[in-house]
């Protein structure tokens, strides 16, 4: 679109159906490589990505030709039917229903991706649900406890033992 300038930077956040632990250490580089290529491949610009093996966080600048429904549906369909063809899994895997998507401004980029790529080091101090549950009420978003993912004690440990 001639004439058309935005700046969109989005940090959707999405888990695992029932919150399993079972992206594996040895194929998440693959997958987040995989995600990477659905965004570009729509013209958006992935600024980081990472996870546990439960959930993901992906910041991106998003283009206005694509609504951000529109994407996640690409993105999770996608990387869904990608692990499924690959066998990376026993069993089927699918992602639990609905993701957070939060906008930050250009000044907020640099700590959105630190704290993107600190994962790890982040869940060590707190449960995806705490952190999730804090976004939320730092970013002052309504929302419906029925609806939130549900609550489950997490062993941050994959079966391929890492």
């Amino acid at each position: 679109m001639a004439n058309t300038y935005t700046q969109i930077h989005i940090q959707a956040v999405f888990a695992v159906q029932n919150r399993e632990c079972i992206i594996g250490n040895s194929w998440k580089d693959e997958l987040y490589k995989y995600i990477s290529g659905i965004l570009q491949s729509n013209s958006h610009k992935l600024l980081a990505i990472n996870g546990m093996p439960d959930h993901i966080h992906i910041l991106f600048g998003l283009r206005p030709s694509q609504s951000i429904s529109d994407l996640m549906q690409d993105v999770k369909g996608s990387s869904s039917k990608w692990i499924n063809d690959k066998k990376l899994i026993q069993g089927k895997f699918s992602w639990q229903e609905g993701y957070g998507a939060f906008s930050y401004s250009k000044s907020e980029v640099p700590t959105i991706i630190q704290y993107i790529i600190n994962q790890t080091n982040h869940h060590k101090r707190k449960t995806f649900s705490e952190e999730y549950y804090a976004i939320l009420q730092e970013l002052e978003i309504d929302f419906d406890d029925r609806f939130i993912f549900n609550p489950v004690d997490i062993d941050y440990s994959v079966p391929d033992g890492t």
